[in-house]
């Protein structure tokens, strides 16, 4: 029999948790409970913490796909901090929404200035100058 409770049926359906019915990874149990403790609102309703953690998990999720793809070009099977700055860097969007946002030895984004690159003289001119 179940121990504890003597009285009632036994609890045939299980505990679901709130992610699991959203169909979420991200929990929106502890969001819900950042939400209540930081005081960012008298009240908090219910479906707030579930459309956060749905927000939070998608640019995870597209930060993480991105910053995979530049380690593969990178030839690295480890994503790094270097290829986080990078995905993001690369991406429009991104980049607009953390573009305050510091990425610990992230380094710098490859740019050199179009006119500082040396032309390519043509065949013509090089025949010319060395006869």
């Amino acid at each position: 029999g179940a121990k504890g409770k003597a009285k009632g049926k036994a609890r045939s359906t299980k505990q679901v948790s709130r992610s699991e019915r959203a169909g979420l990874n991200f929990p929106v149990g502890r969001i819900a409970r950042f939400l209540r403790k930081g005081r960012y609102a008298q009240r908090v309703g219910s479906g707030a913490p579930v459309y956060l953690a749905a927000v939070l998990e998608y640019l995870t999720a597209e930060v993480l796909e991105l910053s995979g793809n530049a380690a593969k070009s990178y030839k690295k099977a480890r994503i790094i901090p270097r290829c986080i700055f990078l995905a993001i860097k690369e991406d429009s969007e991104l980049d607009s929404l953390l573009k305050n946002a510091v990425i610990t030895t992230g380094g710098v984004k490859e740019h050199i200035e179009p006119f500082l690159i040396k032309k390519k003289a043509k065949k013509g001119e090089v025949a010319a100058k060395t006869a």
